[in-house]
C-alpha cells in the first residue's frame, strides 16, 4: 500500500479524504489510501519522522501549514513568500518537499471571473497570503486588505506590494465602503457573521461582484448569504478544496486527476 493523509487539528470535519481517494479510484490506483490523522503543531515534526518509505503525501491543515516549515528538506518559492506549506512531498531520499497549492487552488476557481483589476481582501492570516499571491498572479493591481489584525494585515500589504500591487489596509468593519469587483474571504467561521452585517445597505454596490468565502462548511456563511442577498455572485470554498486537492494528487501520484470525479465526490461528501 501507499499511503497519503491529512494532518491538522481539529481534522475530522476534511472532505479531503472523500476527494482523494475518489481521484485514487477513478485512476485505477487501488493500492493507494488516503485518510485523515489529528496532529497539533507540537507532534507534528515527531509524527513525520516516524512515517515509512510507504507513506508518499501530506496535506495540511490548521494549525500545522507554519509549523510544516520545521519538517520540510525543501520548500518551493510560493510556499516561503505565502509563508504556509499546506502540502508534503515524499522525496526519493526520503525526506519532504514542502509547497503550497492553496495558490493554485484560488488561482483556478477565480481564473474565469472579470475583476477588472482590483479585489478585496478580507483576513490576514496564512491563508490570505495565499490569496494574496493568488490575487497577483490573476493580475489585480490594486487590493484592500480588510482585517483586525493591524500588524499582520501590514504584512500581506507588504506581499503584495513586493509583487507591484497597489495595496491598503482598512478596518474589517468597513471593507463594503470600499467597493470591487472581487473579494475573497479567507475569514474565519467566527468573522463570518460581523463581517456579514457590514454589507448593510450596501447592496447596489455589490451587484454584478464576485465573492469567495473559502469556508466550505455550513453553507452558506453568513457572509455567503449577506453578500448574495446584496446581488453578488458568490463562490463557496469547496471549488478552492477541490482545485487544491487535485494539485495535491498530481504531486503525489504523477497522474492528472479527474475534477468531474472529484466534484462529484464534494458534493457528496457535503451532502452527507
Amino acid at each position: 500500500m501507499l499511503r497519503a493523509a491529512v494532518l491538522g487539528s481539529p481534522v475530522s470535519h476534511s472532505l479531503s479524504p472523500a476527494l482523494h481517494n475518489a481521484a485514487y479510484a477513478a485512476l485505477g490506483l487501488a493500492q493507494w489510501s488516503y485518510v485523515r490523522r489529528e496532529v497539533t503543531s507540537d507532534q507534528l515534526v515527531g509524527v513525520v519522522s516516524e512515517l515509512g518509505d510507504d507513506w508518499r503525501g501530506l496535506s495540511l491543515t490548521m494549525p500545522l501549514k507554519e509549523a510544516a516549515f520545521e519538517v520540510a528538506n525543501s520548500v518551493t518559492d510560493v510556499a516561503r513568500e505565502a509563508g504556509a506549506i499546506n502540502t508534503l512531498v515524499r522525496r526519493p531520499d526520503g525526506g519532504w518537499d514542502g509547497a503550497n497549492t492553496d495558490v493554485v487552488g484560488i488561482v483556478r476557481t477565480l481564473e474565469h471571473v472579470d475583476h477588472e483589476g482590483s479585489a478585496i481582501l478580507l483576513g490576514s492570516g496564512a491563508t490570505s497570503r495565499s490569496a494574496a499571491l493568488a490575487l497577483v498572479e490573476l493580475g489585480v493591481r490594486d487590493v484592500v486588505v480588510a482585517a483586525r489584525n493591524t500588524d499582520a494585515a501590514a504584512e500581506v500589504v507588504a506581499l503584495l506590494n513586493q509583487h507591484g500591487v497597489a495595496a491598503v489596509h482598512v478596518p474589517l468593519q468597513d471593507w463594503a465602503r470600499s467597493p470591487r469587483r472581487l473579494v475573497v474571504s479567507t475569514l474565519a467561521s467566527s468573522a463570518s457573521a460581523t463581517t456579514g452585517e457590514a454589507v448593510g445597505g450596501r447592496g447596489a454596490v455589490l451587484a454584478g461582484s464576485t465573492v469567495l468565502d473559502v469556508i466550505y462548511a455550513d453553507w452558506p456563511t453568513p457572509l455567503a448569504r449577506a453578500t448574495r442577498d446584496a446581488g453578488a455572485d458568490v463562490i463557496s470554498g469547496l471549488d478552492m478544496l477541490v482545485h487544491q486537492a487535485a494539485e495535491q494528487v498530481r504531486m503525489f501520484t504523477g497522474l492528472n486527476p479527474s475534477l468531474d470525479v472529484m466534484f462529484a465526490a464534494a458534493h457528496e461528501a457535503v451532502a452527507r
